[in-house]
């Protein structure tokens, strides 16, 4: 599955558009790797999203085109979900 598609399914990223422009952007990595929006997600892999303040890690369990808002979740694990901060240099 293209990982745009994986995203807005899972409901990682709620809509596909946002999150074909986060993965083009170069915000988002497969197991270390830069990807775009049509690489292929596989079972296993470990997404890396990087969204606005958010830095999410997430491990694909399931692969599937369509899935209820309730069942969502389980298609992947969350290994890392962090607010960044940044601090303010005093100068």
């Amino acid at each position: 599955m293209r990982l745009d598609k994986f995203l807005k399914v899972s409901r990682i990223i709620k809509r596909r558009t946002v999150a074909k422009e986060a993965c083009d952007g170069g915000r988002a990595s497969i197991n270390g790797r830069a990807a775009k929006a049509g690489a292929e997600v596989r079972e296993g892999d470990v997404l890396e999203i990087r969204f606005g303040s958010r830095v999410g890690r997430y491990e694909v369990t399931r692969i599937q085109e369509t899935v209820r808002k309730e069942s969502a979740a389980e298609m992947y694990r969350v290994l890392q979900e962090d607010e960044t901060v940044m601090a303010e240099r005093n100068g």
